[in-house]
């Protein structure tokens, strides 16, 4: 074992992951104590630069908190939990101004509330959604990035991935477990590091990867689930994974997303078929139409898909004008118009594909986890505001308030200088030469994902996929405990510990309801409640699995 690492003064919060989650604690903590911020790929790369919606505000005077609790709760399929959609909602208004004063660059209008142009997406019932035109991540991601930049107190570490959270395990306590720091990885040195914490803070984002076709980044491969439940915390929800409806279909391009407001501003799904231009079918599956929740129009346009043999069907806002979508859709405009697309004069032709992580670590509303010291925030998470589907632009909304919240919390009970921590071994293992290795199975998992446990689920295809997927881990597990690490390795050993939790929990709800439908459990049950899982810390060392764990008592 090499030497340990001892804390000579208090250690800084250790934020894992740098979207909106984790930018808006590090900036109500760093006042008051120092943080460290590790992004695991280039700062820019976070997924909420991809968010093209916007954020949920309770602003206007057509709108109130039990309109917009009612609504969340409706798209949530009878699992929301009604207190986290309350605080949500009431907190909602003083986010959004929270971003105003940073400076975010919202679309205006001189006659809305706090001169801001709202809009509306699929599952709402006004318009509530401040946005910057169709690019509203990206433009709170970057103001909120500089401002990180130019604190003092934060400390911003680009390429490093965090390993595994360090816990009293590893320092073979007897105490109950806490989490004292995590071993990260700096990618371009290839080294890992020991990082003592006041408390970590894991704000990861979802497991999109897991699937072959998604609209998420690179980033998205459920780094912080996957930790928090090798750490022994519970995790709910895992098999209501959204699909958004509309993902552009493109051999150029399988990961843009066509957002929401496109067809909340009047854009109509059709099947490429007929002479007249397509054919709407929406309204035969829904009331709502192109306006019913995320998880109808995706099953709706899956079903119509198989049912005509065709590979896409079509967003038409042809109707909607050329200059019309050149100022609220800009960046859908300009990026199919270089694809060959011109959406004001032909249908955008789009798919659904994985887009959001409606479950994770189990928190409550300061962001706690079951392991004192560990806290989580964002898509990471379930706190019961997604339930079985989340309503559109909820997700920038949550990361905001209950980034503030969780920070709150740190400062209240964060750890002083702690105990000395390992270092990081790696004395007997070797240098991997078989990349193709973990690139293939990389292929394998994302492919069995998204033919087994997809929209549509039927019990042979969960069981098929559990059963690869432990053959899978089998490999991985191999892999990982006799060579070094790299970010390939790390990524693909948390998606498959994201996808067997997917598997599970879907094995475990014998219902349809919400982002969950199975063809051997079509009919919704009167009640129902959130699939949680529970397990003990894996026996590791180091999070390695070695022979070397029992004897110093780190196996149970």
């Amino acid at each position: 074992m090499s030497d340990a690492i001892s804390p000579t003064t208090a250690p800084p919060v250790v934020i894992v992951g740098a979207g909106l989650a984790g930018l808006t604690v590090a900036l109500h903590l760093a006042d008051r104590h120092p943080v460290v911020v590790l992004a695991k790929r280039n700062l820019e790369e976070a997924a909420t630069a991809w968010a093209q919606g916007g954020i949920v505000g309770v602003l206007g005077s057509d709108d109130s908190i039990e309109s917009h609790v009612r609504d969340t709760q409706d798209a949530g399929a009878g699992l929301v939990d009604q207190n986290t959609a309350r605080f949500i909602a009431e907190n909602s208004a003083a986010a959004v101004e929270w971003l105003v004063a940073r400076g975010v660059p919202f679309s205006s209008d001189p006659e809305g509330p706090l001169g801001l142009h709202l809009t509306r997406e699929g599952g709402h019932a006004v318009r509530r959604i401040a946005h910057a035109a169709d690019a509203t991540g990206k433009a709170i991601h970057e103001v909120l990035l500089q401002e990180v930049k130019r604190h003092p107190n934060i400390t911003l570490r680009e390429r490093w991935m965090a390993v595994d959270l360090i816990t009293s395990r590893h320092l073979k306590r007897e105490e109950s477990s806490r989490c004292y720091g995590v071993y990260a990885l700096d990618i371009d040195r290839q080294r890992v590091e020991t990082l003592p914490a006041a408390a970590v803070v894991l704000a990861t984002g979802g497991a999109g990867k897991v699937y072959r076709y998604t609209t998420n980044p690179e980033t998205a491969t459920g780094d912080g689930i996957a930790m928090a439940w090798r750490a022994g915390c519970r995790v709910g929800n895992m098999e209501f994974i959204q699909f958004h409806p509309t993902c552009l279909y493109h051999p150029q391009e399988r990961s843009f997303l066509i957002t929401e407001a496109l067809r909340g501003e009047g854009g109509q799904l059709k099947l490429p078929i007929g002479d007249n231009g397509g054919v709407r079918f929406m309204h035969s599956h829904d009331e709502r139409g192109e306006l019913a929740p995320r998880d109808i129009v995706a099953r709706a346009i899956d079903f119509e898909m198989k049912k005509h043999g065709v590979d896409h069907v079509w967003l038409d806002a042809t109707h909607l004008g050329e200059t019309f979508l050149k100022e609220h859709f800009p960046t859908i405009y300009a990026r199919c118009l270089s694809l060959g697309i011109d959406i004001s004069k032909q249908p955008i032709p789009v798919v659904p594909a994985a887009h959001y992580t409606c479950g994770g670590v189990v928190t409550d509303l300061d962001g706690r986890t079951d392991l004192p010291g560990l806290y989580a925030v964002g898509e990471t998470t379930y706190t019961g505001l997604h339930g079985a589907n989340r309503l559109a632009s909820n997700s920038l909304l949550e990361c905001v308030v209950l980034g503030r919240t969780c920070a709150h919390h740190v400062l209240a009970n964060r750890n002083g200088p702690g105990p000395a921590l390992p270092a990081w071994d790696e004395s007997q293992v070797e240098n991997a030469d078989e990349q193709v290795v973990i690139s293939h199975n990389w292929d394998e998992l994302r492919l069995l994902m998204w033919n087994y446990v997809g929209i549509v689920r039927t019990t042979k295809r969960l069981e098929r996929a559990r059963h690869r997927i432990k053959l899978l881990r089998n490999e991985i597990d191999d892999y990982y405990a006799n060579f070094r690490v790299n970010r390939d390795l790390l990524e693909l050993r948390n998606l498959v510990d994201c996808a067997e939790l997917i598997v599970r929990s879907a094995l475990m709800r014998q219902e349809s309801r919400g982002l969950h439908f199975s063809r051997d459990f079509p009919y919704t049950l009167p009640v129902s409640f959130p699939t949680v899982l529970v397990r003990s810390a894996r026996s590791d060392v180091n999070g390695r699995k070695d022979k070397k764990a029992k004897a110093l008592g780190l196996s149970g």
